[in-house]
């Protein structure tokens, strides 16, 4: 119940974070480059909400 919180709190935070970023420069120009560049921009979101969630929880479990 802990880490689905986490999740919500994270993600919109992870997401905000990398708006920064330009992921479409990373890759060549064209249309369907457009879609790879979303899928690794939601993957590259979900692998580090998944760090960031167990990097939280593990830290709050120290101190209970």
């Amino acid at each position: 119940m802990v880490k689905l919180v986490l999740y919500i709190l994270i993600i919109p935070i992870v997401v905000y974070s990398f708006d920064s970023v330009n992921i479409n420069g990373i890759f060549k120009k064209g249309r369907s480059n457009y879609y790879q560049a979303r899928i690794m921009y939601m993957f590259l979101v979900m692998g580090t909400s998944y760090l960031v969630v167990n990097f939280v929880n593990d830290f709050l479990g120290v101190f209970n």
